[in-house]
């Protein structure tokens, strides 16, 4: 019989309907019920594509004994953590304090009253490994909670108290960043040198990335090092992002065949990954791949972007607009079986000599290079140019053959079981799916991606607002819910931005504006600056966090400053100019104590720092020169500007939010007419294709005069 999970949304809940555990969601129904019965609560918290959330329903949550046991003694609640990190953000940084490390899924006991006092991640049912069985922990905490109750609430409090403390904000800095001002810039860059300094004593120099096994893609440090790089060009910097990108394309973490990034690598070399596909992953990395590209030139930098974003958009958009969260690990019940090949298997598709010359390329061996039974992760140990040489094959007929022999496997791919999908609509993550997609859009110049970014935006906009305007953060089935966070404000509108910056569309910026209005007015610590992860209307909770540190995403408060720079740029606002200070300064000691959990609120810094410019074009952009201008400006890796655009005639006739930044700004001459701002100085404002094109190349050497 389903449990109290069978009328929610979530896939998540929903493969635990059938659970004998009688699962409740959490609300007040279960509080309620812990209250009344005196019984401590059992939270269990995880998503959709964890593999081990997977093993510990099969191997406890399954088993009738185990389930009666937790329903004679306590209230069990299970969360979807993708849809409430409010909660997942305050438990997990309990277990944190409790057992030094985390993770899902995350197990945690409760008094009544929300409050933790033991917790871990995974148990399995029975002791092995030096790990204590579940059963064994449930009786122990059962006999706690029967004859050591006092103790146990004691043990509660404390750890409220510290959770308390810890989620309040950032960690005090040692330097006067504390209040970020125009005088404090040595002491501001000093951040971005020991961010630095940081990341070169992480870096895998043999295999890219940082630290060992288990290695995860760090895009938002690759962004960072970007930034510094182009600051001082220094070149061991920009190795680090290059041998990276590099050996993250090669290996089996990347998806060979239909693009996209897996979560991690199991190993530090990127070759066998943890298969579950998450879209905000895949949403930061094709964003850093476009940055490299930029930044570089490296054409495969920009393939990757490319193909990354389809397959965001083959695999991962629903019918009505939005992008699903994610794809599971395992498929019939086996992790990684949808995505590797036994020799036989390609053989069997490309025929004999195809199949040799693939072989040899991408790794497929009759023993197999993953587990057991000759399967093979496809990953290219040798780049495609490199086999040619080595083999005496043509180049360009060797790369044509490879192209579509990844097409036939892909088609036969596709005609095997999917892993289970995780198809609920997450703002958060959406947003930062648009807003790679937009900058794709714009820099290479691809309409479709630009309408698929526009229809998930005008599908958030339309389906995922309260009647008062307020955004809900998930939506799944037609119906949407949950009020929204902070991460979801701040990232929908800096796509926004993008997406209007793609597009010189200006209803963008006018919601933009109506976003991040809201979250001045309901997320806002008006004494320690920075902002709450929840409303000041939101289900009260243990503790209202307030977090600066990155995981897999980045933090509410780095999108909250990097969006408020921007937007008070463009829109001419200083109250949004002033709260990104504000931010920056909250957050001065996670940047220099833990800047490998800071990369975004760094790349905010480095945008704060400057020197950042307002670029105004006057002219038609679908005309031929603007057109080529706009084109020549989007293929620069120049992250600190903003861009605003309209014809002559309509220079007066937009949205009033963006104003200010064509105020007085006049065609002069051929269009179109180009004026830059920089430093607090305007200069002189260029006419004609030509001349703006000199004019960006001034500005990239004033910007970058290491060049």
């Amino acid at each position: 019989m389903p449990n109290q999970l069978a009328d929610t949304l979530s896939p998540y809940l929903l493969q635990h309907a059938e659970n004998p555990v009688d699962w409740y969601p959490w609300g007040d129904a279960a509080l309620a019920k812990a209250r009344e019965e005196e019984k401590p609560i059992f939270l269990s918290i995880g998503y959709s594509a964890c593999h081990w959330c997977h093993v510990m329903e099969r191997e406890s949550f399954e088993n009738n004994e185990i389930a009666a046991f937790l329903n004679e003694h306590f209230v069990s609640i299970k969360v979807d953590r993708e849809e409430r990190p409010d909660l997942d953000h305050i438990y997990m940084t309990a277990v944190q304090m409790l057992t030094g490390h985390g993770g899902w899924p995350m197990s945690v006991f409760l008094t009544p009253e929300g409050k933790p006092f033991y917790g871990g991640t995974y148990w399995p049912p029975e002791s092995r490994g030096g790990m204590p069985g579940f059963r064994q922990v449930l009786a122990a905490v059962l006999d706690a909670w029967q004859n050591r109750r006092d103790a146990a609430f004691q043990q509660a409090q404390v750890l409220t108290e510290r959770i308390g403390e810890t989620m309040s904000g950032g960690a005090s800095p040692s330097v006067s960043a504390a209040v970020p001002t125009r005088e404090h810039g040595n002491e501001l860059h000093a951040l971005l040198e020991n961010a630095e300094r940081k990341y070169r004593g992480l870096f895998d120099y043999t295999n890219g990335g940082f630290g060992g096994a288990p290695k995860f893609p760090h895009p938002m440090d690759l962004s960072v090092l970007l930034r510094i790089w182009r600051r001082e060009r220094t070149k061991a910097t920009l190795k680090m992002v290059r041998l990276t990108l590099d050996k993250m394309a090669d290996g089996g973490i990347y998806d060979h065949l239909a693009g996209g990034f897996s979560r991690y690598s199991v190993d530090a070399r990127w070759l066998v990954p943890h298969f579950e596909k998450m879209l905000y992953d895949n949403a930061l990395l094709s964003g850093a791949y476009l940055d490299g590209y930029l930044a570089t030139g490296e054409e495969r930098y920009g393939r990757v972007a490319r193909e990354t974003i389809d397959y965001v958009l083959d695999y991962m958009t629903d019918e009505a607009g939005g992008f699903h969260s994610s794809e599971d690990a395992d498929s019939e019940g086996e992790e990684g079986k949808f995505y590797v090949w036994s020799l036989a298997e390609v053989t069997e598709v490309l025929g004999p000599e195809r199949a040799e010359r693939f072989s040899h390329v991408y790794d497929v061996t009759e023993a197999g290079n993953f587990e057991t039974g000759g399967k093979n992760i496809l990953n290219l140990p040798k780049s495609i140019d490199q086999c040619a040489e080595l083999k005496g094959w043509d180049a360009t007929e060797l790369a044509a053959e490879l192209a579509q022999s990844r097409a036939e496997l892909l088609e036969v791919r596709n005609r095997r079981v999917r892993p289970g999908k995780d198809d609920k609509v997450l703002v958060s993550w959406n947003g930062l799916t648009i807003d790679s997609i937009a900058r794709a859009a714009a820099v290479f110049d691809e309409p479709r991606f630009l309408t698929a970014a526009e229809r998930a935006a005008d599908f958030i906009l339309q389906n995922m607002r309260r009647d008062d305007g307020r955004l809900l953060h998930t939506w799944r089935c037609g119906v949407a819910n949950l009020d929204a966070y902070l991460d979801d404000y701040a990232c929908l509108a800096n796509a926004l931005i993008s997406l209007y910056e793609a597009s010189f569309e200006e209803r963008w910026i006018t919601t933009a504006v109506e976003l991040m209005e809201a979250v001045l007015a309901h997320f806002r610590d008006e004494e320690g600056g920075g902002f709450y992860f929840t409303a000041d209307d939101h289900e009260q909770l243990l503790v209202r966090s307030k977090d600066f540190y990155e995981s897999s995403v980045p933090s509410g408060n780095a999108m909250a400053a990097t969006t408020l720079l921007r937007l008070g740029r463009l829109c001419g606002r200083s109250d949004f100019l002033t709260a990104a200070q504000d931010t920056l300064a909250a957050g001065a000691g996670v940047m220099e104590t833990s800047p490998v959990a800071a990369g975004q609120l760094l790349c905010a810094l480095d945008t704060y720092l400057g020197p950042m410019s307002e670029i105004v074009i006057l002219g038609d952009a679908e005309e031929e020169e603007t057109a080529e201008v706009i084109t020549n400006l989007r293929s620069r890796y120049l992250p600190n500007r903003v861009v605003a655009c309209r014809p002559q005639a309509e220079v007066e006739d937009g949205s009033p939010e963006l104003d200010p930044i064509f105020t007085g700004r006049f065609s002069q001459g051929e269009p179109p007419t180009v004026y830059v701002c920089e430093k607090f100085t305007c200069l002189e404002p260029v006419s004609g294709k030509h001349a703006a094109i000199a004019a960006w190349n001034r500005l990239e050497e004033m910007l970058y005069p290491h060049n």
